[in-house]
């Protein structure tokens, strides 16, 4: 592939948005092959943690490709647009948990792909936002749904309304990312938060995702019905049996996922 670098590091995946001439732009390729990358990860395995970051250090994404944009006719830009909520919506329901690594700008696009992920790990020195509306389009990849429910409607209304760019310390303020750190910091802290969750039972934090996902767009007790299911899943797993040896044998488990 050409705009996506992968790579898997043991149980780790990074997904790399590779057009950092164009600041990791999204054009129709890219997320053709975006699509690709995440259902295959989502058949995967051996991955229990995905991790997605732009290539460069000057930008995470900064969504569409206008330069592509201008080229297209009314019909092309349709498909833009579906694909890149099918694409999103994919990656949202990895039932693997997943990270934006947020190196640089993320704006439009970029800020909905990573809406799109569990959590948003920031450098302290960049900008990001749902700008669509200053180009005289709206979110159209997750963004007027993701955000609200993330930040509150208030919140999401004034951002999107006003196409403001937030410093990241504002962006960790409203909620809007997980972590924030220094440029030079930030591979680390994304790892070490990843180790944090991959140290646990692989197929437990699936159903906890999925739980959590399902159950907050339902009622309390359908939710909780959801959750009793989910917990279900993972009675009768080996991961299950080895935990409670572990725990008795006073050493770390070693869980395989099965």
């Amino acid at each position: 592939m050409e705009t996506i670098h992968y790579e898997q590091k043991g149980n780790l995946a990074f997904i790399t948005l590779n057009r950092p001439d164009a600041m990791n732009a999204f054009n129709y390729d890219m997320l053709a092959e975006l699509g690709q990358v995440a259902e295959a990860i989502r058949i995967n395995p051996d991955i229990r943690v995905v991790v997605f970051t732009g290539a460069g250090d000057k930008a995470f994404s900064v969504g569409a490709d206008l330069k592509e944009r201008k080229t297209l006719t009314q019909d092309q830009v349709k498909r833009n647009i579906y694909k890149i909520g099918e694409v999103f919506t994919t990656i949202e329901n990895l039932p693997q948990p997943t990270i934006a690594m947020i190196n640089g700008y993320a704006f439009g696009g970029g800020m909905e792909l990573a809406l799109a992920c569990d959590f948003r790990i920031v450098t302290d020195d960049t900008l990001l936002g749902l700008t669509e509306t200053s180009l005289a389009i709206i979110p159209g990849a997750g963004g007027t749904q993701r955000l609200p429910r993330l930040i509150g409607e208030a919140k999401a209304l004034e951002l999107i309304l006003t196409a403001r760019r937030l410093k990241s310390s504002e962006a960790l303020d409203y909620g809007l990312v997980t972590r924030m750190a220094s440029s030079s910091d930030l591979a680390q802290v994304t790892g070490e938060f990843a180790d944090s969750i991959l140290a646990n039972g692989p197929i437990a934090l699936q159903q906890a995702k999925f739980a959590i996902k399902h159950g907050m767009n339902a009622d309390m007790q359908t939710g909780l019905h959801i959750e009793r299911k989910a917990y279900e899943i993972t009675i009768p797993t080996e991961d299950r049996v080895e935990a409670l040896l572990a725990f008795g044998e006073k050493r770390k488990p070693a869980f395989k996922g099965r």
